[in-house]
């Protein structure tokens, strides 16, 4: 069997990315610092998925193990030794933390002259995943390991896409997924491009892709939540049952396929066919997916590359409509969650600073017309 380390033994990296290299007859170790998650894979190593659609049909995943890296870093230091793929499902702001075992472990293939060439692929919710990861580890290198991770590991950026909501059951290891998966690699960013998954869609270019699931996926997802949440809405199912919730959110979509047509010339019925199954996605009666959880953060998610301030400026710059947009960023300043640290942030900075001070702390954007605008739709 073929070796793969994945950091992140998550719901997500269990559910998705795990199922993924299972069914590529992958032998899978699980980095991760959540001593019960590694504790049960060591135990049972096997695991069993189930898919949220009628039936609730069971996958049942086998050949897997875990590694505490808090615990035992030179056990995942031998482990990308051997590996033939590394990957990641672990949040964009913990890649950082994975960088120095991360280059430790291939300078220990350097020292073990293990040649084969290798790629990590952070598959993250973040545009240039892998690549930033690549700049993050390459910090921690020696000038031997730099040359041998130049020629021999590559770093393609990835885009994934899978529901997994937040979920608890007596078996820890247990994960309910949607049915609809999709995974994309950026070949031109492969040292190994003999090493092709199954279930896995190859693209010269994947920025077009990584936007339009990020601008699609993300920002209707969390315009669902915040919109939701206004109108008292606990998940996204009772949220998207509100007439003006979906409204919200198709109008939110139309405004993004507008720039994802004028911008990397996506053809527009075909579109509108994948937002449409996206509203289905979300509607899903045997997924459970709590406001909260998709509204969590708001201060990460107004980022000036976030999922709804980025496509605002590149509407903006083409001279295209982002009222509905600019109605959701309203709804994500009122958000409020006493048991989310970024939401009570949030609201302190609303209470204490000036409006527009706010704006421009939380968002990034300089003075403008778009600060103008965003301030305006707060002040209604």
């Amino acid at each position: 069997m073929k070796k793969a380390v994945h950091f992140g033994a998550g719901n997500i990296g269990r559910g998705f990315i795990g199922q993924v290299l299972h069914d590529n007859d992958f032998e899978i170790a699980f980095v991760d610092v959540n001593e019960e998650i590694i504790g049960a894979l060591n135990k049972k190593q096997s695991y069993t998925i189930e898919i949220a659609q009628e039936g609730q049909p069971k996958i049942h995943l086998s050949h897997v193990r875990g590694i505490n890296n808090a615990q035992n870093p030179d056990q995942v230091i031998q482990a990308i030794a051997e590996a033939d793929l590394i990957t990641t499902a672990i949040g964009p702001n913990i890649l950082p933390f994975i960088a120095e075992l991360l280059a430790r472990g291939l300078e220990k293939r350097l020292a073990q002259h293990n040649h084969q060439n290798i790629d990590v692929l952070a598959c993250e919710n973040m545009i240039g995943g892998s690549s930033f990861l690549a700049k993050e580890v390459d910090t921690y290198l020696s000038e031997e390991g730099r040359a041998y991770v130049r020629k021999h590991v590559g770093f393609p950026n990835a885009a994934v896409d899978r529901i997994v909501p937040a979920q608890s059951h007596e078996d820890p290891l247990y994960v309910v997924v949607e049915p609809f998966k999709e995974w994309v690699v950026e070949t031109k960013g492969m040292k190994n491009p003999q090493l092709r998954l199954e279930q896995v869609h190859y693209e010269e270019e994947l920025e077009p892709f990584i936007e339009r699931k990020l601008f699609s996926v993300n920002s209707g997802h969390a315009t669902s939540a915040y919109t939701g949440a206004k109108f008292g809405a606990d998940t996204i199912l009772e949220a998207l049952q509100n007439p003006e919730v979906k409204h919200q959110v198709e109008a939110v979509l139309a405004e993004i396929r507008s720039l994802l047509v004028a911008k990397w010339g996506f053809d527009q019925a075909s579109l509108e066919d994948y937002h449409k199954v996206i509203i289905n996605r979300f509607e899903n009666p045997y997924i459970v997916d709590d406001v909260a959880r998709v509204a969590r953060t708001p201060i990460r998610k107004l980022g000036y590359d976030e999922r709804f301030i980025r496509p605002i400026r590149e509407l903006a710059e083409r001279d295209l409509s982002y009222q509905h947009l600019l109605e959701t960023v309203a709804s994500v300043f009122a958000y409020r969650d006493a048991n989310d640290p970024q939401a009570l942030d949030l609201q302190e900075l609303m209470a204490t600073k000036p409006l527009r001070e706010v704006v421009t702390q939380v968002t990034s954007l300089k003075e403008g017309t778009l600060l103008d605008a965003i301030v305006a739709e707060l002040e209604k």
